[in-house]
């Protein structure tokens, strides 16, 4: 599916615009099942942050690993006793939090420290359950169980001391079982998703967003299949060739109803209302960023290597390898997705798009707007 170079491929001399990179090299296998099939940059990123070696991480993942059946048969011969158990991989120790002289016993015989602790981790999370049924004030913006603390930690935005204060008094648990930190910022989802930026596929290849929907957003077709994963979420639905549209799905992350402008700003996506042909367009993509031209034709066909894919919109805006999948817009309209073309952004170009409407008949999906 890449254009992998500027040579005429079928008819129309087109080309998609989807960029591949190389796999990273897989790790060679171990017998030791905590290390083995691990990837080597995550061991290579864990030595970094632990200031050791490649083995050193090895050891480390075999600590845990370890360290895991302590702490669930810690747990089962603790019972209710049981407060929650931690790690500290300096020492390889596994330290369990426990209410009783029975349970302390227990979790030495399984392999563990033992601390001694009021507060068992059913009561801790009798709070939590109690804060969750509650109607949380806007300031308290996550709560959490410190099993290390022996309490429920519950964050507090700046200035919002006393109504968390007050909040907390109201739900009548133990004082010594809550604890405010205080002068948090608050947390957000890990990526704002908008149309334009970049994402990549199994980890092989990049392509551009398309247009946010509820719950994700669409992009090419050509760009993966249903399944294949990417570093925002997974693809739902693909069609290539004949057509060339997908969507992916984004749980844990904020689509929004905007493109980017690679100026620093964003265009904000009014509706999805077709432009005139001879209409100004503006295409967003995470290889060249911004490029406008004008619609010369609807309803294009064009033969891809892959096949033909009929319904298109053709434009004289230029794209090149990576910006597949991106935003197409007439102003503050959704017009479509970047499928392929010719030409590059240095000489010029044509490209054409499949229609955002189609897409987002085809999937039942919902447009985003701001």
């Amino acid at each position: 599916m890449n254009r992998i170079s500027k040579t005429a491929v079928g008819i129309a001399a087109l080309g998609l615009f989807l960029t591949t990179s190389a796999a990273a090299p897989a790790l060679a296998q171990t017998p030791d099942a905590a290390v083995d099939g691990v990837d080597a940059q995550l061991l290579e990123a864990m030595a970094d942050d632990l200031g050791t070696d490649l083995d050193g991480a090895r050891d480390v993942l075999r600590f845990q690993a370890d360290a895991a059946d302590t702490a669930t048969d810690t747990a089962a011969v603790t019972g209710d006793a049981f407060a929650g158990s931690w790690l500290d991989e300096s020492t390889r120790t596994v330290y369990a939090a426990v209410t009783t002289d029975d349970a302390r016993a227990a979790a030495t015989e399984a392999g563990a420290v033992p601390v001694s602790v009021e507060h068992s981790l059913a009561d801790l999370e009798a709070v939590t359950a109690r804060i969750e049924a509650s109607e949380v004030p806007d300031v308290i913006p996550s709560w959490w169980i410190d099993v290390e603390s022996n309490d429920v930690v519950v964050d507090v935005v700046a200035g919002g001391e006393q109504t968390a204060a007050d909040f907390i008094a109201s739900l009548s648990a133990p004082a010594d079982a809550v604890r405010l930190q205080t002068d948090v910022a608050a947390p957000e989802t890990f990526a704002t998703i908008r149309g334009g930026i970049a994402y990549y596929i199994n980890n092989a290849s990049r392509c551009s967003v398309g247009f946010a929907v509820q719950g994700g957003f669409l992009t090419a077709g050509h760009c993966g299949v249903a399944g294949d994963s990417t570093n925002y979420g997974t693809f739902q639905g693909s069609s290539f060739p004949g057509n060339d549209y997908a969507w992916v799905a984004t749980p844990g992350h904020t689509p929004v109803g905007q493109v980017s402008d690679y100026a620093g700003g964003t265009v904000a996506v009014k509706g999805s209302t077709p432009a005139a042909v001879g209409a100004t367009v503006c295409r967003s993509g995470s290889t060249t960023g911004w490029h406008c031209g004008q619609v010369q034709a609807y309803n294009s066909t064009v033969r891809y290597s892959q096949g033909s894919v009929s319904g298109l919109i053709r434009t004289s805006v230029c794209a090149e390898p990576g910006d597949s999948g991106g935003s197409l817009l007439a102003g503050n309209q959704a017009q479509g997705v970047t499928s392929g073309g010719s030409g590059d952004c240095t000489t010029g170009g044509t490209t054409y798009f499949q229609p955002v409407n189609e897409i987002l008949q085809a999937y039942g999906l919902q447009l985003l707007t701001s």
